[in-house]
This record gives C-alpha cells, structure tokens and sequence, in this order.
C-alpha cells in the first residue's frame, strides 16, 4: 500500500471555520433590544435575495460583503433577520429583498455561496450562509403546514407564527451523510452524478430517511448509489450546506464488497481509485476536482495525503 506523505494537510471545511459571530439567539425575542441594535451606527447591514448577495473585491485582493449602516439600509417592513454580534458588539442584520441593491460606484457584484464562500473570510461567509438558509426558508413556507393560513416573521427572522392556530414554526435543516468509502486496498470510490459535467467525479452523499440513524443511511446510500456494502463507519465532520438547507455530515466508511453497480438515476459512473490513479487523473484532466467549498474536498484530501492536484499541474 503506497502512501502519500501529508504535506499541508486537507483544506479547511468552508463556512466552519471560526467566525467571531455570537448569534446571541437570547437577544430575538427581545424587540426594545433589537431595536436599538438596529438604530446603532456601529450595525452592519446587507441585502440578500434569491440566495444572492453584493461583494467587493478590495484593493488588497480581499473579496467582501457589501454591508452598510442601518440607515443607509433599503426600506422593509419585515423582511429584517438578525444574525448575531462580534467581539466589539457590532450587531449584523440581513435584510430579504426581491433584488439586490445597485450600488453607484459599480464595483460590486452580486454572488452567491458557491463562489463567495471560497473568497469571503469566515465572518462574512458565515454571516452569508446564515442569511441565505434564513432567506429560503422564509420565502418557502409562507404559509401555516397545519391550517394553511398565511403566518408573520417573528424572532428576528428565526420562527414564523400562525396568527389562526398558533403554530409556531422553525428553519427547515435536513441531514445528509456524504462519505469516503475505501476498499482493503485502500482505494477510494468516487461517483459522477447524472447532471454533473463529464469527468466530475466526488464522494457518495445522500439524505438521511425518516426513522434512520446517520450510520445506517450511510450503508444504504453506498448500496443504492453504488452497489457496495460497507462496513465500518466513522464519523469525520460537519458542514451546513444551505443549498438550500442541509446539513452534511461527513463520513469514512470501509468497503466488505468491490463490485460496482451503479443505480442510473443518481449515479452515473463509480470507480475506484488508488492515490497514484486519482492523481494521474486530476493532472490529465480525465477527473474533473469536487468544488473546493465542499466537505467532500476535505474527504479526499484527507485519504489522498495532500491538496488535490488540478489539471495541467505538476506532480
């Protein structure tokens, strides 16, 4: 069994890494204090729609939210969630709108989580990731699942009240595992999904199901997707992928069976890959990288001992 010495070891998991935002859940209910949260010149405040916001790229080569004082905010009359406060008592509120604001020096441009996370730094993507999962769970359930009625906005964004039966309800997270299978000879398996690009190959993920543990959803995923059986499961990490609202926990799991079947509706192509054949792969061009925001990223990195190659680079 070839090993891979781990140089710099797997890149962080995106929107985990500290953020420095207490989202002082105690303060959401409490409507004299966030008002005067909300009427302080120190708050921040940016736009988020269509699970889009505004960034900057600066001078220095930061990429950025684009946040401004309260009142420099665009008008709403409910729409407003907040996100939390930082270490020198700044408040962050995001404000829900049908399209994003034009700013007068055009240097800003709208973008979302798939490509900001990779350039925000841990605060902004947090920050980002909070009020985008905030923003489609708003516009999805509008409207009371026990009486249908139309609910109201209350905790700062974070419940929506039935004013007709009284429910009160909560952000929608929905478990999925995703998960490094490897066989005896220490081998990965990676699939390509039906809709991704030809050569887009990752780890195996899916939804946990009513009345499973992760573990078991873990077996079951690998078997449907791919036809194998796996054993041993461990679990690894977490990710919030609010794409639109998932939770991944991220798993190793060791293979008791090889052969490859792949379903046809999720799963296109599998196979298995030695360190030596992923990095051939990825340098060739053959294998196209999972994107980098993704704990699947962190996954591979992991068994393969180093940051994956991309195409055209060296050894």
């Amino acid at each position: 069994m070839s090993t891979i010495s781990n140089e710099a070891g797997p890149r962080p998991i995106g929107f985990t890494a500290p953020s420095g935002i207490d989202r002082a859940a105690h303060h959401r209910l409490d409507e004299a204090w966030l008002a005067a949260a909300w009427s302080h010149p120190t708050t921040r405040v940016f736009v988020v729609s269509g699970g889009q916001a505004l960034v900057d790229d600066t001078p220095d080569g930061r990429t950025e939210l684009v946040m401004t004082p309260s009142f420099e905010a665009p008008l709403t009359e409910t729409h407003r969630y907040f996100l939390g406060t930082d270490a020198g008592g700044v408040s962050y509120f995001a404000l829900q709108k049908d399209s994003l604001p034009g700013r007068m020096d055009q240097s800003a441009r709208p973008a979302g989580l798939r490509e900001a996370g990779l350039l925000l730094d841990a605060r902004d993507a947090a920050l980002m990731a909070h009020a985008v999962a905030l923003e489609n769970w708003q516009r999805l359930h509008r409207f009371c699942s026990r009486c249908g009625e139309r609910t109201v906005i209350a905790a700062a964004g974070h419940v929506r009240r039935c004013p007709a039966c009284g429910a009160e309800h909560y952000p929608r997270t929905d478990p999925a595992v995703i998960m490094l299978v490897t066989d005896e000879h220490d081998r990965a398996l990676l699939g390509r999904q039906v809709h991704w690009p030809e050569g887009r190959f990752s780890t195996l993920a899916g939804f946990v199901e009513p009345g499973e543990s992760i573990e078991q959803s873990v077996v079951r995923e690998v078997y449907e997707e791919a036809g194998v059986t796996v054993g041993e499961v461990r679990y690894v990490a977490s990710q919030p992928w609010p794409f639109p609202s998932s939770l991944m926990l991220g798993f190793t799991a060791r293979a008791t069976s090889s052969e490859i079947e792949v379903d046809g509706d999720e799963i296109e192509e599998a196979r298995w890959f030695s360190r030596e054949e992923l990095r051939a792969a990825f340098e060739s061009g053959e294998v196209l990288p999972p994107y980098g925001i993704s704990i699947a990223t962190h996954l591979i990195e992991t068994w393969y001992g180093r940051p994956l190659p991309r195409p055209g680079a060296a050894g």
